[in-house]
């Protein structure tokens, strides 16, 4: 048989340089081939990956390997097309009489096949500044992962106002099809500038003191003092619990008086040591026409409190005022000089662009550690071919059937290393040193350090030029996009403790420690991209922060929730973005698998 492989081989025009290796009877064993259809398929292995020598290496076998799995499984899928297993959201479907016309709303994407043809589905309506515009064209019907034989839809796409003027052409370069991906260029190496490296893997954690978790409070509100007698915009600060028949401006952190959620009726605040020694004063805000607040937060309050007992809020200033930065043109020295200084500004070149994917997870369903969203994925960022692939834990999440109930019979590090690592380096070995990973971890992920904020991964050297890892939180700059991440789910949090909503939830969960804290989430600047994934439905939006001044300013971030690639046992969603230029200027799609 080695023969003949060699001989269907030269008779195709390709040459083998290792014949010991390549002539392995394996390939034609195991999956059940004829030597003519081993070349066959080599052949497709060698026009997808755009090879151009006609000498066959030992090194492309791995891939080869990979592309007659995916062939097989591909050939598996489409024997059991008959099968479906029923879930939930089928259900609602035949309840609410929806039409079974799912030809429109899934596209035909095999199973783990990375160059395999996908469409992108509706023409979304224009938009304007984020807001989430839905296709008319969706998948009501979700079955259980593995069973799925079409796994991407477009969920949703957001543009922002400049990109739906020239909305149609882009729709028109997206469906031209494979044909232009396999013949384009390789894409251009993103730059990567990780941003802080606190804390460090292997770090003292868990040994918070009571002085420490006070000292860090109390600084709290003493830097967001200092911050806003800097600003010029505002007076000295005063003690709040003194009677006061003058309107006075006071800095402090809201508190609740009880065990219980915050209502209007029980906030309190609490100023600095300076100031009151740390006491609390009742706050009436029932005269503020608007207000958002939540437990925690540091607040600027101008008011009066005749009694001594109560400061009525007339005016309340809950963020840290921007000042007008001329500080992008500097030294990069003097530039980080400021920043530390002080907040800044800055916005990126407008010439930055940069594709990224963005995915959190879960990376599999409830029901298997097989992790087939993440293989999907992979899948699809090998077609689309972003410059950077954004992964967000949990990993090997701590709160999966399997991992609760210890049925698996490896530790969670190999979890990690076969199931995450291995595919990510396979992914980058395929694509080329234009592609580039960055993960960032979780408090969930069952085989990393159960702190916050929390060190990034020990990855292997070898990994380390393509794949990396990042603190959580973190900042970055990709391309000169200015990009923070935070993997605990702050949006939903932040939902749960707002004073007008009534929904139950527990953020005291987060594993805090206050002695490592003070450097990890000292953010100085604000990003150009805030990549918060949570529970909560996913979006995108262009966040504007008002610049005080003589001339009133506008500071745009682009917040991105992508939502989790796994839900129990179906797939999720996650983010393709396109940023060129500015917040306001990128292009964004809400992708479901």
């Amino acid at each position: 048989m080695e023969a003949e492989i060699k001989a269907e081989f030269n008779n195709s025009g390709f040459k083998i340089a290792d014949e010991d290796s390549v002539l392995s009877l394996t390939f034609c064993i195991n999956y059940k081939l004829t030597p003519s259809d081993l070349v066959s398929s080599w052949e497709v292995y060698y026009l997808n990956r755009q090879l151009s020598e006609s000498t066959i290496h030992n090194a492309e076998m791995d891939g080869f390997l990979l592309h007659l799995q995916n062939e097989q499984k591909e050939a598996l899928i489409k024997e059991e097309q008959g099968l479906h297993a029923y879930s939930i959201r089928d259900v609602d479907m035949i309840l609410n009489d929806e039409p079974e016309d799912t030809k429109e709303g899934i596209l035909d994407t095999p199973t783990n096949r990375p160059l395999a043809r996908y469409e992108e589905l509706g023409d979304s309506a224009h938009g304007t500044n984020g807001s989430l515009l839905s296709s008319s064209k969706q998948s009501s019907i979700v079955t259980p992962f593995g069973q799925r034989t079409n796994k991407f839809v477009v969920q949703f796409k957001t543009k922002t106002e400049p990109i739906a003027e020239t909305g149609e052409k882009e729709s028109e370069d997206e469906d031209m099809g494979d044909e232009i991906i396999r013949r384009a260029q390789p894409t251009k190496r993103c730059s990567l500038v990780i941003h802080g490296s606190k804390p460090e893997p292997g770090c003292r954690f868990m040994y918070d003191r009571i002085e420490d978790r006070f000292n860090y409070l109390v600084n709290r509100i003493q830097k967001h003092a200092s911050e806003f007698l800097s600003s010029g915009l505002y007076e000295e600060p005063v003690d709040p619990t003194v009677a006061s028949q003058k309107q006075v401006f006071a800095v402090g952190m809201i508190c609740c008086d009880g065990e219980g959620r915050l209502n209007e009726k029980s906030v309190l605040l609490q100023s600095s040591v300076e100031h009151s020694g740390g006491e609390h004063v009742r706050l009436e805000i029932g005269k503020l026409n608007q207000y958002s607040i939540f437990p925690g937060q540091v607040v600027g309050i101008f008011g009066t409190n005749p009694s001594g007992h109560c400061l009525v809020a007339l005016k309340l200033v809950d963020a840290i005022p921007l000042l007008p930065s001329s500080d992008c043109n500097l030294h990069p020295a003097k530039r980080l000089s400021l920043i530390e200084d002080g907040i800044s500004n800055c916005q990126s070149p407008a010439t930055a662009e940069l594709s990224v994917i963005i995915a959190a997870g879960p990376f599999t369903t409830t029901d298997n550690l097989l992790f087939e969203p993440l293989t999907e994925l992979l899948a699809y960022a090998t077609r689309k071919q972003p410059q950077l692939l954004i992964l967000l834990g949990p990993f090997v999440d701590s709160e999966h059937p399997e991992i609760k109930k210890a049925t698996i019979d490896r530790s969670f590090d190999d979890v990690f290393y076969e199931e995450i690592i291995r595919r990510l380096r396979d992914h980058v070995e395929y694509m080329g040193s234009s592609t580039r990973v960055l993960l960032v971890p979780s408090v969930r992920d069952a085989n990393h350090d159960h702190v916050f904020p929390q060190p990034p991964f020990e990855l292997n050297p070898e990994t380390k030029d393509q794949i990396t890892s990042l603190t959580n939180p973190g900042t970055f700059d990709a391309n000169e996009v200015k990009v923070g991440c935070c993997t605990v789910d702050v949006i939903k949090h932040l939902s749960v403790e707002e004073i007008f909503r009534n929904t139950s939830g527990d953020p005291e969960s987060v594993p805090f420690d206050s002695s490592i804290a003070p450097e990890a989430l000292n953010i100085s600047s604000i990003p150009q991209m805030l990549i918060l994934p949570s529970d909560l439905a996913p979006f995108v939006k262009v966040l504007s922060l008002n610049v005080e001044g003589e001339e009133q300013e506008h500071v745009k971030c682009l917040c991105v929730n992508p939502g989790r690639l796994a839900k129990g046992i179906g797939g999720g969603t996650f983010v393709e973005l396109h940023y060129r230029g500015s917040p306001e200027t990128a292009y964004a799609s809400i992708i479901r698998i």
